[in-house]
């Protein structure tokens, strides 16, 4: 079974909906043929994000893609510090 997926300006007008128009998500759901609870996470991920919610499937919030690339560079300078630990015991050994 093929998994629904509804686009970024989707969610943000059914959001919309529900904050603007005051309409209560049973209703909204219902009437659009979603599930409750994924309009309630919507809803709570708007709230949490505000513009920056339903980046798309396969990108990641600013945040989180600054927090990924600050993880890969402390890890790349982390296999380098090994190599230099490594080559500065190895260069030391000759000296003896």
């Amino acid at each position: 079974m093929k998994k629904k997926s509804y686009d970024k300006e989707f969610k943000r007008q059914v959001v919309q909906m529900i904050q603007e128009e005051g309409k209560a998500v049973p209703q909204v759901a219902k009437e659009l043929g979603l599930h409750d609870n994924t309009v309630y996470r919507w809803v709570t991920e708007f709230k949490q994000d505000g513009t920056q919610a339903f980046p798309g499937s396969g990108q990641l919030k600013p945040d989180d893609k600054a927090l990924r690339d600050l993880q890969k560079r402390i890890r790349e300078l982390e296999e380098e510090n090994d190599i230099l630990k490594k080559a500065m015991h190895y260069f030391a050994k000759d000296r003896r």
